[in-house]
């Protein structure tokens, strides 16, 4: 429970935490864009004045007043000021030397708005005043005539009620903000509760199926990444319950084949031994059986033995040059007998020059042995089984066809799965076929079935040719066609 609280506060901490960025920044701007819009208006319309003020001085007053500032401070005072906005006329020292305000200013001022227009050009200045510790704006201008800057005129006006307006603009965006943030809030907490709830579902169906409840289901109905994870963990649980199934059947399936050689060997040993071994022929037939028993069980536990190396690919191949034409005339040779037992017309077919890869002599002729004995198996009597070697392309092309039972649509994609067998009571393990995929795999190769119920099966096997044939064959195209022996 703590994981998936901790998931739904990451969830909402993440998405708030984004929005209150969000927010903050687009605050900022907005804080920013309303101070300079009003401190630029306040400046401007004081720069107005001030550049007017100093143009009509300059234009049509200066004659009056150049030849004796001192005289004339009053009147300058009165002809510039500016009903919200303190007129201050100051000289090169920073003096000043007159003030609309009607009070005496002692201190020397020397802001950047003075040094700026004793430069020539109109200075602006923001701060707090030296002796009232008020915030304040200050314009200033130079008063030139004739090409001379007789003083500065200063205007000052008080930020007290724009900050004030400001301060008020602020609280207002900051409380918009703050609703915002709690609309987001209350929009996320669903939001990621509609994240968690399917996660929380399918964390319980995980422990049920931790307990072996493969039957559990979860909703896949999420049209998003959870409901794939849901149609994978479904996926899952069917071919967990597959697989024990498939499992199940193959331990009784083996248990079935070894039993079988057991009751032989137990019942034929018992035979013998209550017998006295006297009658000798008996004793001759009873000891065939059991050698014949174990090694059919040397067999099967050869053939577990081999999935179990394969399955965990720790099995290593003897490369070598292997001519397919004699290891299928061996194979063919050592199954005829099998074959004759139940009257199988069995029949091979290969190229008279030699077909040759590159590969594991044993473990390729332990593919061909398996593929025949399994048409032997299932062909019934009086049936045929036809083998061919070919080259197609690059490849050397095994074909085992047979005209027996064959295997149904429904089985064909599922045969060559381990444990997997489309009769569960007939004889075998149901690895066989996966061994033989495994094995053509470690050669680089592909095995194929083709079958109908009914109607037999075909298995091709490729491998690839040895690479100096492969390019041989290559070169000579199809020019002419190799003559054929009938391997009877």
């Amino acid at each position: 429970m703590r994981l998936r609280r901790s998931l739904k506060r990451q969830v909402v901490m993440r998405f708030l935490g984004i929005v209150l960025l969000t927010l903050i920044l687009m605050e900022g701007v907005f804080f920013f864009a309303v101070r300079q819009f009003y401190y630029n208006g306040i400046a401007n319309v004081l720069t107005n004045h001030a550049v007017v003020s100093a143009n009509f001085y300059a234009n049509f007053a200066g004659d009056l007043f150049y030849n004796n500032l001192s005289q004339h401070l009053n009147r300058l005072v009165q002809y510039f000021a500016y009903e919200t906005a303190e007129l201050e006329i100051v000289d090169r020292n920073g003096t000043v030397l007159a003030a609309s305000s009607g009070f005496a200013v002692r201190e020397r001022i020397w802001t950047n708005d003075v040094k700026e227009a004793w430069t020539g050009r109109t200075g602006v200045w923001t701060g707090n005043q030296a002796v009232t510790n008020e915030r304040v704006m200050a314009v200033s201008n130079p008063l030139v005539y004739q090409g001379q800057t007789l003083a500065v005129i200063r205007y000052v006006t008080s930020l007290t009620e724009v900050d004030r307006v400001l301060r008020t603009i602020y609280a207002v965006s900051a409380g918009v903000g703050g609703v915002v943030l709690l609309l987001v809030l209350l929009v996320s907490l669903p939001f990621a509760n509609s994240i968690v709830r399917p996660i929380k579902r399918m964390t319980a169906a995980s422990a049920e199926m931790a307990k072996g409840r493969f039957d559990v289901r979860v909703n896949e109905s999420y049209d998003n990444e959870i409901g794939e994870l849901a149609g994978t963990l479904n996926y899952m649980a069917r071919e967990i319950v597959r697989s024990e199934s498939l499992k199940n059947d193959f331990i009784s399936s083996i248990s079935h084949e070894i039993r079988t050689p057991l009751s032989s060997i137990k019942g034929w040993s018992e035979t013998i031994l209550t017998g006295g071994m006297e009658d000798k022929e008996e004793t001759r037939l009873g000891l065939g059986i059991i050698a014949k028993e174990t090694d059919r069980l040397i067999g099967l536990v050869e053939e577990l033995l081999d999935f179990s190396r394969l399955h965990q690919k720790s099995i290593t191949l003897d490369l070598a040059r292997v001519p397919m034409n004699e290891l299928l005339g061996e194979a063919v040779l050592q199954m005829r007998s099998k074959a004759e037992q139940k009257r199988i017309d069995l029949r091979l077919s290969v190229p008279s020059e030699p077909v040759t890869v590159v590969g594991d002599t044993n473990r390729l002729k332990q593919v061909c042995l398996n593929l025949i004995d399994n048409a032997i198996k299932f062909t019934g009597p009086g049936g045929r089984i036809a083998i061919s070697l070919e080259r197609e392309d690059r490849d050397a092309v095994v074909r085992i066809s047979d005209n027996g039972i064959g295997i149904s649509r429904e089985h064909l994609g599922n045969v060559q799965t381990k444990f997997y067998q489309a009769d569960p009571k007939a004889e075998g393990t149901g690895i066989g076929l996966a061994i033989c995929r495994e094995i053509v795999d470690l050669h680089q190769g592909s095995i194929r079935l083709d079958s109908a119920d009914g109607e037999g099966t075909t298995v091709t096997v490729r491998l690839p040719l040895e690479e100096a044939e492969a390019q041989g064959t290559e070169a000579s195209g199809t020019l002419f066609d190799k003559p054929e022996t009938d391997g009877r």
